[in-house]
């Protein structure tokens, strides 16, 4: 079946307030895009942070370790 193309007549008013509406999408869309990349930008900060004080809790633990094996151990005669 086809469909006939037919024309549309539409107000000048109301194809104006469409075109506005539109536009406010559009500016939205960036302003969500742009709120993204900042949520993006401070997961990636946090992310770095968490990595540097899991690093920091695992060079601890390795002198701890250190320290607790050199007490504990006897020493050699």
């Amino acid at each position: 079946m086809e469909e006939k193309q037919t024309a549309v007549f539409v107000k000048i008013d109301d194809y104006k307030d469409v075109l506005d509406v539109v536009d406010l999408i559009k500016n939205k869309l960036t302003e969500a895009r742009a709120t993204i990349s900042q949520i993006n930008d401070l997961k990636a900060q946090e992310d770095h942070e968490l990595e540097l004080w899991y690093n920091e809790i695992t060079d601890v633990e390795h002198k701890v370790e250190f320290i607790d094996h050199a007490l504990l151990e006897p020493e050699n005669q």
